[in-house]
């Protein structure tokens, strides 16, 4: 007999489920259990015989239950409320020792290291898993999008002896007796492959940041989404495509996980259109509220919030592209406008009042990149200069955090709650 997944069961239908125990209940003459799978909860009723099996079984244990659906007597909490299963043989698979953390608690109260020191068990909890399950939509998707825009996905090595990404240390590698690092940001390598006649280029994947930053928001390896994209007219093209990205991103996670969305509580509001202004206007509008900032200073958490809250009250919209950055704050290697030498033609993304990506209009004319790399004491790599000297076009790109877009998306509190397992300053396990 084939298994039958919980979210397939009909009634009046014979049944092979298989799943692990999520509650047991035991009454005199009669018994309950609550069967998990990747599908849902259903419950199982006991009676006669198989009640001595009862007393053998543990929370969370894999069991294999044959029996025949009907329509539900009782309502059980947490399970489908329109069948339940008569049970006519169990089987233990695998027997669970005690839990070392709580899976059927009905809130999330176990404290997080301990979460995270067991996280194949943390996961197995419906909330927990939803997490992941809408996570790995806004994954899929973004891969969708960028596929029907015509960009061609690549991977790019993570042991590297480039280091382009400014304000960032990095960790170092012993790579048989060369020194070498784990790449901060794969920058260099988009723009190689822009060049290189891909014109589009995108990966995912993982960026390392040996940075001592103990907040919700920062990570030292997460998950990057970088796109570049060659013969733009300037970094709107590159905001325009992500404007798109997030439209259709979150379109289709409404679409896909209607009831993950509800288990957390979640409503998701698809932007019309995303304001684009300027650094020097917000700050305006920041020092009123009594956030001052000098003209090159960046914003920090305090500032992105208080945006946050003025885009969504003068606007209506959870995004904003916060536009041309000062010069001080951001890399040789971006634009500056032709008329405004201490500005650039970059922006950051805001969702919410947290920064979620940065991107720019990229220097692709060699003599400017150099000028501008000496200003800021900056030694270009030979390697990287080599990728300008034979045709090199107008670019420009963007990288986000995986991690943090599915954190805003769902509200979260920490960041760490947006990935499966956690590389921070103290914590490299398991």
């Amino acid at each position: 007999m084939e298994r039958t997944l919980i979210e397939e069961i009909k009634t009046g239908k014979e049944v092979l489920l298989k799943g692990w125990v999520y509650e047991i209940r035991a009454l005199a003459k009669l018994g309950f259990i609550l069967l998990r799978d990747r599908t849902g909860i259903v419950q199982c009723v006991i009676q006669g015989d198989l009640m001595k099996q009862l007393s053998e079984l543990t929370l969370e244990s894999v069991v294999e239950i044959k029996g025949k659906a009907k329509a539900a007597n009782v309502k059980a909490e947490f399970a489908r409320k329109d069948v339940e299963v008569d049970c006519e043989d169990i089987q233990i698979i695998s027997k669970a020792e005690n839990l070392p953390i709580h899976v059927n608690e009905k809130t999330t109260t176990t404290e997080f290291q301990n979460r995270l020191d067991y996280r194949f068990l943390d996961t197995r909890k419906e909330n927990i898993s939803a997490v992941f399950k809408i996570r790995s939509s806004i994954y899929k998707n973004i891969i969708d999008f960028y596929d029907k825009e015509k960009f061609v996905i690549i991977n790019t090595p993570k042991i590297t002896t480039i280091g382009l990404e400014s304000g960032a240390d990095s960790f170092v590698v012993d790579y048989f007796g060369k020194k070498t690092v784990l790449a901060q940001s794969p920058q260099f390598y988009k723009q190689m492959f822009v060049h290189g006649g891909f014109e589009r280029v995108l990966e995912i994947g993982q960026v390392y940041r040996a940075e001592k930053s103990n907040t919700t928001r920062h990570l030292t390896e997460f998950t990057g989404v970088d796109f570049e994209m060659g013969f733009i007219k300037d970094e709107n093209d590159v905001m325009d495509v992500i404007e798109n990205m997030f439209k259709y991103v979150i379109e289709k996670v409404k679409e896909e996980r209607k009831e993950e969305l509800k288990l957390l509580n979640i409503e998701l509001k698809v932007p019309k259109k995303i304001p684009r202004i300027q650094m020097g206007e917000l700050k305006k509008i920041l020092a009123k509220k009594g956030k001052k900032l000098s003209e090159d200073d960046d914003l920090d958490a305090e500032a992105e919030t208080i945006i946050g809250e003025y885009i969504l009250k003068e606007y209506g919209e959870e995004f904003v592209f916060v536009t041309n950055y000062p010069a001080k704050v951001r890399p040789f290697y971006h634009m500056r406008p032709d008329k405004d030498p201490k500005g650039t033609r970059s922006f950051d993304l805001l969702w919410r009042g947290v920064e979620i990506a940065t991107g720019a209009q990229r220097e692709h004319r060699l003599d400017i990149l150099q000028k501008q790399a000496k200003e800021k004491g900056v030694k270009i790599p030979d390697i990287y200069e080599k990728i300008f000297r034979y045709g090199a076009v107008p670019h420009g790109g963007v990288g986000f955090g995986l991690d943090r877009i599915t954190q805003r998306m769902l509200n979260l509190d920490n960041i760490r709650e947006a990935l499966l397992l956690t590389r921070d300053t103290s914590r490299v396990s398991p």
